[in-house]
């Protein structure tokens, strides 16, 4: 579906046209942030909250900088590193998160974690609550939410060469815990 004439039409005060790539997007923006973040809830709050920000800001995208996809996906995973945040710093004394080094996570599971493991094999899951932030983003960007690395680069804010490498490095963290065997097709994915 070519959604320039859509986006142009959003961008022009089309209410119907910001309609439609809402429904477009909704599922998409959605299960990115269940990626992240692994909560229902704050999924369901950091997708309506990034499709709400994009279309009432639509007048900012530019389509000669990344496609819109993209460029709701930057803002996607902006959103879910402010909600991750919010969510964890308040509950963790100052002196506890800087000497981690402020990489602090929540390792509470969710609800959520019964639909992902409907769809995914075996422990990938719990194996992917154990990588770090930037290294989950990797994967739930590629495999999620099939970016290419050029566009896994713009939204983690790094270099292709870097997307590249977060992402073999979480692979084979993955492969560490979960074995070849599981880990299969994820390994023909990289060599793309």
């Amino acid at each position: 579906m070519d959604e320039v004439p859509l986006i142009r039409r959003a961008q022009g005060g089309d209410e119907r046209a910001a309609r439609e790539l809402f429904d477009i997007y909704q599922l998409r923006t959605y299960r990115l942030a269940l990626g992240l973040l692994g909560d229902t809830a704050d999924a369901e709050e950091v997708a309506q909250a990034a499709l709400t920000y994009a279309l009432l800001n639509i007048h900012r995208y530019k389509s000669e900088l990344s496609s819109f996809s993209t460029w709701l996906h930057t803002i996607t995973v902006s959103r879910s590193r402010d909600k991750r945040r919010r969510k964890i710093l308040p509950s963790i004394p100052l002196t506890q998160w800087v000497s981690m080094g402020n990489q602090i996570r929540d390792h509470t599971p969710g609800p959520e974690a019964h639909l992902m493991r409907r769809e995914m094999e075996g422990g990938l899951v719990a194996a992917l609550d154990q990588l770090s932030p930037k290294l989950r983003e990797a994967i739930v960007l590629r495999f999620y939410a099939d970016c290419t690395y050029k566009e896994m680069g713009e939204i983690m804010g790094c270099s292709l060469n870097t997307a590249r490498s977060r992402l073999r490095l979480a692979i084979e963290k993955l492969r560490i815990q979960l074995g070849d065997t599981q880990l299969r097709w994820l390994a023909t994915e990289t060599i793309r």
